[in-house]
């Protein structure tokens, strides 16, 4: 098995760790784009709307209710959000869980239209979309878990808030030893609150 495999099975297995131990929200899904900088332009990379045309990529992210990563789509800056969303709800299947019968999608106002919808109703969802022109705090939504990860993900990995490797399995392997990571230390934190053992550290490790 290659490198970026491996560490694509580490996130797996994560994954399955913190769902044995603590149980992933598949209730309620998350997903939103977030764009960073690629001046090594390569793989996945475009001219970013938000930074005067220079390149960037598109991590288009896929989180529990709780904000746990599941899977992302990397794409270059410059392609809209909505197309993304199949591929990235499709990486669900991937990881392999066993779902619930009813999943509610949480989305911006990028996602607002009628295609959006019926992806959503295609594939099984029941859609929480913002509406386009109204204003409505992100701390009143769903959507607020997405946006922390997106910040987890730029904040600790210096790898992912500004992209210089052009190959996109090695790209797709930062994204994914990232999350394996936020996975594992959200693991330990919320099993920390939830079970007593004789070892247990009086702290939070």
């Amino acid at each position: 098995m290659d490198p970026c495999r491996r560490v694509e099975r580490l996130h797996h297995l994560a994954l399955e760790a913190y769902d044995q131990a603590v149980g992933l929200d598949l209730d309620n899904l998350v997903v939103d784009g977030c764009i960073v900088k690629a001046p090594c332009g390569g793989e996945n990379t475009g001219r970013s709307p938000v930074d005067r045309g220079k390149l960037g990529l598109k991590r288009s992210v896929l989180v529990d209710g709780g904000g746990i990563p599941i899977g992302w789509v990397l794409a270059g800056a410059n392609r809209n959000d909505s197309p993304l969303l199949r591929p990235t709800l499709e990486t669900l299947a991937v990881v392999g869980f066993r779902l619930p019968e009813v999943i509610t999608v949480h989305l911006d106002a990028g996602y607002d239209s009628a295609r959006t919808r019926d992806l959503l109703s295609e594939l099984g969802c029941t859609p929480n979309i913002t509406p386009k022109g109204v204003f409505l705090p992100i701390n009143h939504t769903r959507r607020w878990v997405v946006e922390r990860t997106n910040s987890w993900h730029n904040r600790g990995f210096s790898a992912l808030a500004r992209v210089t490797d052009r190959q996109g399995c090695v790209q797709n392997a930062w994204v994914a030893l990232a999350s394996a990571i936020i996975i594992i230390r959200r693991l330990v934190r919320q099993s920390w609150k939830r079970y007593r053992w004789d070892s247990r550290p009086a702290r939070c490790p």
